[in-house]
């Protein structure tokens, strides 16, 4: 690009914000919120390359350059461990929590009636509101094995009690079934929203051309959120990852720690309960790039299949 073109695009830009500054002045408070507690913090994250001490500080704690890595990556005999966790359930996560939204997004549009509509809305959306403390409660009395529903139900039938919150083949799918029970009805409202924009005058064209509800739906509906879609899922791969601390904290027990620990609640206990807190910042960006590597494949596989797929 030319000096000349560069300027001119400067100019532009300086012109369109003059003639929108209100609307720029709106975005301030947001700027800054997200500056002082995103961008900030990151400075932190220097101490990873510290032997970092609270008595010391950040900056006369004396530099080690890749020694926490070093020893996350090749030497430490949880780390791993805990990685293959964290990775399996995001995996799950995705695969059963991805769809969900969109199936249940597309049965909700079907509903005739307006006001059974908001209604089965209301309920589909309540559990977000939940704190996964109680979440966790209602989990843990419905599963439990002294008298749990759950249990009650199978010994009707000649089954024996199960500990599903004790159990390694268990743990995992309890985790992405509680999971989905309080987030699927919230993450239709993005559908939703994305179905109100389909044009109305494609589906009374399909209509004279004898094509029927599930026809309107495969051809029309489905291919109206799709780029919806692709986004979510961009976002959803590299955030899943990062999420889940207060659910597993709430949730895992001794004899599912195997299979349940994952790098949150490693950070956690290295950090805070054991104080290695250059260790546990090494984690985090370990962590980080991870999501960072999976959010740009999983565009880059996006926009391979569709052109109008991705983030950019």
């Amino acid at each position: 690009m030319s000096d000349i073109s560069r300027r001119t695009r400067m100019k532009k830009n300086l012109h369109d914000i003059m003639k929108h500054k209100w609307l720029y002045a709106f975005l301030l408070p947001s700027i800054l919120i997200l500056f002082i507690f995103k961008y900030l913090p990151m400075l932190g994250n220097i101490i990873a390359f510290k032997d970092y001490s609270i008595n010391t500080g950040i900056i006369d704690s004396p530099w080690v350059g890749l020694k926490h890595f070093k020893y996350l990556l090749f030497e430490s005999s949880e780390f791993w461990g805990v990685f293959k966790n964290t990775i399996i359930i995001t995996f799950y996560r995705i695969i059963v929590g991805f769809p969900a939204p969109i199936i249940l997004a597309l049965l909700l549009n079907e509903i005739r009636l307006i006001r059974a509509k908001k209604v089965a809305q209301t309920i589909v959306y309540l559990p977000h509101f939940i704190s996964w403390v109680v979440i966790a409660g209602i989990f843990q009395f419905l599963l439990t094995v002294n008298g749990g529903p759950v249990n009650t139900v199978l010994g009707m039938f000649g089954a024996e009690p199960i500990p599903f919150l004790q159990s390694k083949e268990w743990f995992r799918g309890i985790l992405v079934g509680s999971s989905l029970f309080k987030e699927a009805g919230y993450g239709t409202v993005i559908y939703m929203a994305a179905l109100t924009g389909i044009d109305q005058q494609l589906y009374e064209a399909a209509k004279i051309d004898g094509a029927n509800r599930w026809k309107c739906l495969l051809k029309i509906t489905i291919p109206g959120i799709m780029p919806t879609a692709v986004i979510v899922l961009i976002i959803s791969v590299g955030s899943t990852i990062r999420t889940g601390f207060e659910q597993v904290l709430l949730f895992i027990s001794s004899p599912v720690f195997e299979v349940g620990d994952i790098l949150q609640t490693y950070v956690y206990r290295t950090g805070l309960q054991m104080g290695r807190f250059s260790y546990a910042s090494a984690i985090g960006m370990f962590e980080s790039i991870i999501a960072l590597v999976l959010i740009l494949t999983t565009n880059k596989i996006a926009k391979s299949m569709r052109e109008e797929g991705g983030l950019w």
